[in-house]
């Protein structure tokens, strides 16, 4: 846990790592940005004014789309926590824990499961193409939220008070495509209604969401 090991070695370690990916997600055309970063010297249990990290800079918008090279310098000093903007190249959808793992459930029958993000604090993040909106099912539920234009998101390996945002599914099993997002978004719909995970972790799973999914992956192959 994080709140129990801030040793120097470990801070240099992972502010090598977090440099390290938010160059390569900038080369890739990803919308990087620098967060704010828990204070790894307040007491373990103290998590006063510091709950999810924030774009380091109030004019962060009009950052976007920096070179590797402005970013390299953005992550070369202080750390930062990795943000990614949310509304240009990407969206995300935000959901709790026991949707996220239906979804995920769902999406593993494909063999291709979208990029999935999952948070110390117990949310999850599936990462699509930009959407317009959501769909009313989705839009309804106080436990999801659309990280669209505007917003942003925390990606791997940014620190939480106690945890490591880490990723689920990673970008390379897509050949870092993003999956359309209204597919994502019926595979989280028809996940609402679906059951247990734990219930079902071994039978077939014959969604026509997920195989809408899978078909739209091996068209942009």
């Amino acid at each position: 846990m994080l709140d129990t090991d801030w040793s120097s070695g470990w801070r240099g370690a992972f502010k090598i790592e977090l440099r390290a990916e938010a160059i390569g997600l900038a080369w890739r055309g990803w919308p990087v940005l620098p967060g704010t970063y828990p204070d790894t010297a307040a007491p373990a249990d103290d998590s006063a004014g510091w709950t999810i990290p924030v774009p380091e800079h109030e004019d962060w918008q009009d950052r976007l789309g920096a070179h590797p090279q402005q970013i390299a310098e953005w992550f070369t000093g202080d750390p930062h926590s990795l943000l990614v903007a949310t509304g240009r190249v990407l969206d995300a959808v935000e959901v709790d824990d026991d949707l996220g793992r239906r979804a995920a459930r769902l999406l593993r029958a494909t063999g291709q499961p979208a990029p999935i993000v999952a948070m110390p604090n117990g949310r999850w993040l599936f990462l699509t193409t930009v959407a317009a909106q959501l769909p009313a099912e989705l839009d309804e539920r106080g436990t999801v939220r659309c990280h669209g234009e505007g917003s942003w998101i925390p990606l791997p390996p940014t620190p939480f008070q106690h945890g490591v945002v880490h990723w689920r599914v990673k970008p390379e099993v897509w050949g870092w495509q993003l999956p359309e997002a209204d597919a994502v978004h019926a595979v989280l719909i028809e996940a609402l209604a679906g059951p247990e995970p734990e219930e079902a972790t071994t039978a077939p799973v014959t969604s026509a969401a997920a195989r809408r999914l899978l078909t739209v992956h091996r068209s942009a192959a």
